[in-house]
């Protein structure tokens, strides 16, 4: 046993006499249980990779240990992270932004940190550090931090302090992304109170934030999600209608003959000022059919894969703008519009105006093994899921 732990047994043993033997003896085995550096360093585990490919074949987890900070460093105990498509797709090399290859972590070869969105708490700070003391918690600046780690140290430019009052780990954790994506494609699409939008994966983290969202400023929304059979499918439109949804439809009805019909039934009108993919293919094309004319279609991904092929008639006679929206990018370009919006957002999740996708909770202890912690990744990449998974950090 290292002196470190040795002088903290000592104190567990001396509160004994006070304390009911039992804690104490909790106390001891979790000391045992999991390593603590001497000298004031943080052991930590981190999933690695040393090249692009499948998931199972290139992730790793790589145990490694942290200096204490000095200047403007701050060492981080990640609290929650989610498992996003995007940090799915850089791990594969299909993304266009990529976290970097170093040895930092003492890997032999260079290795990345998958993951771009979490909730950590701050456990110590460099002394230059001025907008963050410990106790605090924080989330990534910007994308390509590297979050799928029990512990991480980087400069305090990095990440942001939130208030966290009334807000729970995982809500902080999926706030940058998801919902900030839905908030400006509304805000900034020219879309007024009273009109239409129409989206597809309407039941994915940004979809319900635009379903609520929507409701929130006046506007009226067609959902489409993929087709479930029998109480599955009764379920799921009840609960996006409950969240603000005012027809949702699947995407059989979407590609019938009949569904321009319906939409100038429900929308008196022929059509609808903007439209929401994140699908593409042929499904995309036929909610831009039912836009009308200088409407904008902005897509934001891209899940079937399938190119969008544009008829003429949709740019010439009805000057549809077909326009795209990367979140990563916006917020660069808009750091301080970022931050006001992940404020306004998070207010409204306190004053209980706003509920995130369902979520799926996957714990990581000091002892999870990297197959349980793959087989979660995988399993966001297949059939239908209960929610977005998340990882939860335990005793780490």
């Amino acid at each position: 046993m290292s002196p470190s732990i040795w002088r903290t047994a000592s104190r567990v043993i001396a509160d004994s006499r006070n304390t009911p033997s039992s804690y104490s003896t909790t106390r001891l085995c979790a000391l045992a249980y999991r390593p603590i550096s001497t000298y004031g360093y943080t052991q930590a585990k981190a999933l690695v990779y040393p090249k692009n490919g499948p998931i199972p074949e290139v992730l790793n987890l790589h145990t490694h240990s942290i200096s204490p900070p000095h200047s403007n460093l701050l060492t981080l105990r990640t609290i929650s992270a989610p498992l996003n498509p995007a940090d799915i797709n850089q791990i594969q090399g299909t993304y266009p932004t990529a976290p970097p290859f170093t040895t930092n972590l003492g890997t032999p070869t260079p290795h990345a940190v998958p993951g771009n969105e979490a909730c950590f708490e701050v456990l110590s700070a460099g002394t230059n550090a001025k907008s963050v003391k410990k106790g605090d918690w924080v989330i990534p600046r910007a994308t390509g931090l590297g979050t799928w780690r029990t512990h991480l140290q980087c400069e305090e430019d990095k990440v942001v302090r939130v208030e966290k009052e009334g807000l729970d780990s995982k809500q902080v954790a999926t706030v940058n992304v998801n919902p900030v994506t839905a908030w400006r494609m509304l805000k900034d699409f020219g879309i007024k109170e009273g009109e239409w939008f129409i989206q597809n994966g309407a039941n994915s983290g940004v979809g319900r934030a635009a379903i609520q969202f929507g409701r929130m400023w006046g506007l009226k929304s067609i959902a489409v999600v993929r087709g479930r059979p029998g109480e599955e499918g009764e379920k799921l439109r009840k609960e996006l209608e409950e969240l603000g949804a005012d027809k949702v439809i699947s995407d059989e009805e979407l590609m019938e003959k009949s569904f321009k019909d319906r939409v100038k039934e429900w929308t008196g009108r022929d059509s609808i000022s903007l439209g929401l993919n994140c699908v593409g293919g042929d499904a995309a094309m036929a909610m831009a059919k039912v836009l009308n004319t200088g409407a904008h279609m902005v897509t934001y991904g891209a899940m079937s894969k399938s190119p969008m092929r544009v008829g003429a008639s949709m740019l010439i006679f009805k000057d549809i703008k077909f326009d795209g929206f990367w979140v990563s990018r916006w917020a660069d370009q808009h750091p301080e519009k970022k931050k006001i919006t992940v404020e306004s957002i998070l207010q409204l999740i306190r004053e209980n105006k706003f509920k995130d996708v369902p979520m799926v909770e996957v714990p990581w202890n000091w002892d999870t093994k990297k197959e349980d912690l793959v087989e979660a990744i995988q399993g966001t990449l297949e059939g239908y899921r209960k929610g977005k998974g998340i990882f939860v950090f335990g005793d780490t």
